[in-house]
């Protein structure tokens, strides 16, 4: 064979033409027969996912419930209110544990520390002196107490466990004062020993402590805010009784006692005053 006749065989060849080329492949053909058993390899129904137990959310408190459903309407009629965001309504309660006994025996803030978070549910912040003070061998940065701010849930939970367990275990227990309210609304009373809440256990405490409750409201006067904590179920003391005139007539005693001395002492310093003029 010639030269040219190899040449053109071997085009031929590359071309698909000659006698020992291969056929053209059809790529359309070749999908074809690579996805039916690719089909029929995959199964006609995916199999059903087993479902995982939703978490179940968690029920809001009693005494919030009680709030948005019997509070808010009753106050919006008392209080002539035409929206009910206008109501007033709880924003903190702050408890606090002044220790001052601390500075003596740390054993003291420890206890107080840990009965507060069983009370409260929630880790105490420890507060510590911003002045030095000699006569109470303070100095300045030492701990002396601790205290918790609720808000939210756990907010009306304290609450609800103060009102409904806490406050009926106090002894001679005949109600709140109502003048522990300051001029914007906010209440504070004091309690004498943590012993009234169930959570605490007697038999685990050395030392007895007392601790200071403060209802922080949006009311921002006396009269709302004690109309919103009377709603609530805050057991206040009824005014005429016979303890709140004897604690009435007390202060009023002690009053013009203090001013009887002041006008004495007056007297008595302007005496020698007038004779050193003559």
């Amino acid at each position: 064979m010639t030269e040219k006749a190899q040449k053109k065989e071997h085009k031929e060849h590359k071309e698909g033409k000659g006698p020992g080329a291969h056929a053209p492949r059809d790529p359309r053909a070749e999908k074809q027969k690579k996805g039916k058993p690719a089909e029929a390899a995959k199964p006609s129904e995916a199999a059903p996912k087993a479902e995982r137990p939703s978490a179940s959310a968690p029920t809001p408190p009693r005494l919030l419930v009680r709030y948005k459903t019997e509070v808010v309407p009753r106050l919006m009629k008392e209080l002539n209110e035409t929206n009910a965001l206008a109501v007033p309504r709880l924003t903190k309660i702050v408890v606090n544990m002044g220790v001052g006994k601390a500075t003596e025996n740390e054993k003291r803030l420890t206890e107080a520390v840990e009965t507060l978070a069983m009370i409260a549910g929630q880790k105490p912040l420890v507060t510590r002196a911003k002045v030095s003070v000699a006569s109470f061998r303070l100095r300045e940065g030492l701990p002396i107490g601790c205290k918790v701010t609720l808000r939210k849930q756990r907010m009306y939970e304290f609450l609800d466990r103060l009102i409904s367990l806490a406050l009926p275990r106090v002894r001679d227990f005949r109600g709140l004062p109502l003048t522990s309210f300051d001029r914007f609304g906010n209440y504070t009373f004091g309690v004498s020993e943590q012993l009234i809440f169930p959570e605490v256990k007697a038999d685990k405490l050395e030392f007895e402590q007392g601790m200071d409750i403060t209802l922080c409201t949006s009311a921002r006067t006396p009269e709302r805010a004690k109309a919103l904590l009377t709603a609530l179920g805050i057991p206040f003391r009824k005014p005429g009784t016979a303890r709140e005139d004897r604690l009435e007539a007390s202060t009023k005693a002690q009053a013009k006692s203090a001013a009887g001395t002041k006008d004495k002492d007056a007297k008595k310093a302007a005496k020698p005053a007038a004779g050193h003029q003559r």
